[in-house]
């Protein structure tokens, strides 16, 4: 009986008269295939590097070991602390260095923290590095587009400052045009009028007190419209907790927002979003919590003037926020401690949350608490909190859907736990449905079966991208086999299994379990046989009993010249398959004839032709 999470040694590495099975030089093939197969099984290993790099690991261990099934292979790559002497005869290898830099570009470095304190490799390999924190709230908001526009529209509540331009008209028994600018005494100069103090006058009521004052010399016939031009130009400084503090040029109508981004932006290591401050003469003149501007869009606008400093705080409390939330990020407080329910508001929980648990720091201790957001009233949470929401609801009922031959409803709503017979009871089989023959598809298993091609694709990849050659012909003929082996990767890759379930004998057939968003089909009775793959002429066929896999495949013109006649598929109506020419032949079949690996080598031939083979059963397609 095999223990679960034991390795299985495939049998063709089981030998009697040598540890791997395969002598000589095959049997270096097939040490560093295991080895790399070990190491991708091992958990862990594969969320630190890529096949690439567990490539570049055999590749590394084989020059070490010159090459020798005794002193190197899967061994030393499973034990980093078994030192492996190199060879005593110089080397005469050409590495596949033209390989890796044509196919995948430079090679990372194998980042894999070396065993310490004593373990074992398999522990050392288990360990994982700790989840990242999230990313301030925020983080996103000074990217340069605040700097890149500046505010010139009216703004009525702007005022008047030394520098400002103002257009003025007048038309009627006198006429002037001009753009006049404010003077240090905070005057403009009419002419005909004299001198017109508008310091301090907000731009909603500019061309009002432009217009009394004419008044007072021209009483009639004398029309007049004042209006701002352009915003005067001054230098802020901003300083405190950002990016790059200094003296920032703009215009007196560009909001806080534009000099922060012109600074750079707010220190996220440290900077405080809450406490933004501008100092005129010394004194608070105005202060901003940016968080307003974030959730709400609110900013209350003010009028800049040289010499203004905008002080950037320093962040005091913070706790992080993930899980089921809109706004997974790290949130500065106000205060050391909040109540949990006005962290929603911050946080915005996703329609499927439910509780949240938090993990908070004594001391050297941590403690956990888990609560549900409907009951928040009396809950705290302090500064360094880590808040996680979570969704725990639990499945009441699953949702089938049900397609091919029925007459009866499409789409079923059934308890949960429900089992295929209870699904059956609520169909309507048309009369001429298969009913021997029903097929079922699960999401989970088409995942899995990607998974596990992928983990196939990979293991290719690094076996022919991997071996060192002795000669310049043995190179070029190992470049040749690259190229064909890339090219299955790359074509397999964008195929998507379609993750039926075969189901077992008849008897159990109604005792499956079902899961929600399970496809039932009950495929229609039909008298064709399809046969495609390397056939001449892939088509479908007249079902005809006591006709052999060959006569069919005769009838489809023959194989073609890439056809490999002892690769043949038969995929049957309720998912079972058989192999070879001597299949029984059922009404509704389909013939698949795979493809030859046109290839010396028998290892890398003999793993395509698995991957076809599993491509043809799992998504029905030949490559």
């Amino acid at each position: 009986m095999i223990e679960p999470g034991s390795l299985i040694m495939p049998k063709h590495f089981r030998c009697p008269r040598f540890p791997f099975g395969i002598p000589g030089a095959v049997g270096e093939w097939s040490m560093a295939v295991l080895g790399l197969t070990m190491a991708l099984w091992v958990p862990g290993v594969w969320a630190q590097g890529s096949p690439v790099q567990a490539s570049q690991a055999i590749q590394n261990l084989s020059s070490q070991g010159g090459g020798s099934s005794s002193g190197g292979g899967a061994g030393a790559f499973l034990s980093p602390e078994v030192s492996t002497a190199p060879s005593a005869t110089p080397s005469t290898s050409t590495a596949p260095s033209a390989l890796f830099s044509r196919f995948l570009g430079p090679l990372a470095p194998i980042n894999s923290p070396e065993p310490s304190g004593g373990l074992p490799p398999a522990a050392a390999v288990q360990m994982t590095a700790p989840l990242a924190r999230p990313q301030v709230f925020g983080s996103n908001m000074f990217n340069g587009r605040f700097k890149a526009e500046q505010f010139t529209g009216f703004n009525p509540e702007y005022q008047m400052h030394v520098g400002d331009q103002i257009a003025l008209r007048m038309w009627g028994a006198f006429t002037f045009e001009s753009t006049v600018t404010v003077d240090p005494q905070g005057n403009i100069f009419i002419p005909n009028v004299g001198p017109v103090h508008v310091l301090g006058v907000r731009n909603g009521e500019l061309n009002r007190h432009v217009e009394a004052n004419v008044r007072r010399v021209y009483r009639a016939n004398v029309g007049v419209y004042a209006s701002t031009t352009a915003a005067q130009q001054v230098k802020v400084y901003v300083t405190g907790f950002v990016t790059q503090p200094g003296l920032y040029a703009g215009l007196s109508s560009d909001s806080v927002l534009y000099f922060l981004d012109a600074a750079g932006g707010i220190d996220l290591a440290r900077g405080s979003f809450h406490d933004v401050r501008v100092l005129r003469g010394g004194r608070v003149r105005a202060a901003f919590d940016l968080y307003d501007f974030l959730l709400d869009g609110r900013i209350d606008p003010l009028q800049l003037v040289d010499g203004d400093t905008i002080v950037v705080g320093q962040r005091k409390y913070s706790i992080s926020v993930a899980g089921e939330v809109m706004n997974p990020f790290q949130f500065e407080l106000v205060r050391p401690e909040i109540n949990a329910s006005s962290l929603l508001t911050v946080a915005r929980p996703k329609p499927s949350a439910t509780h949240l648990s938090i993990v908070r720091k004594e001391g050297p201790k941590l403690r956990s608490e888990y609560h549900a957001l409907a009951d928040l009233g009396n809950v705290v949470i302090q500064d360094g909190d880590e808040v996680n929401f979570t969704s725990d609801k639990y499945p009441g009922t699953i949702l089938v859907r049900i397609e091919g031959a029925n007459l009866g409803q499409h789409a079923l709503v059934l308890p949960y736990g429900a089992r295929l017979r209870d699904a059956f009871a609520k169909t309507k089989p048309a009369a001429q449905a298969n009913a021997a023959a029903v097929q079922l598809f699960r999401r989970s298993v088409a995942v899995r079966q990607k998974e596990m091609l992928d983990k196939s694709l990979q293991t290719l990849q690094a076996m022919v991208l991997t071996p060192r050659s002795s000669t310049q012909e043995e190179s070029v003929l190992r470049e040749k086999d690259a190229q064909l082996a890339l090219q299955y990767i790359a074509r397999a890759k964008d195929i998507q299994p379609i993750g039926q379930i075969v189901l077992g004998p008849k008897q159990d057939v109604p005792n499956v379990l079902l899961e929600d968003g399970d496809i039932i089909r009950i495929p229609e009775a039909t008298n064709l046989v399809m046969v495609h793959g390397e056939v001449v002429f892939p088509t479908a066929l007249v079902f005809a009993a006591n006709t052999s896999v060959d006569d069919y495949v005769e009838q489809a013109g023959g194989y073609t010249q890439n056809a490999d006649n002892s690769r043949i598929v038969v995929v049957h109506q309720d998912g079972t398959f058989s192999e070879g020419d001597g299949s029984d032949i059922r009404a509704g079949d389909e013939i698949m004839v795979l493809p030859k690996v046109d290839t010396k080598n028998w290892e890398f031939a003999r793993t395509i032709a698995q991957i076809l083979f599993y491509l043809g059963v799992a998504a029905r397609v030949v490559l």
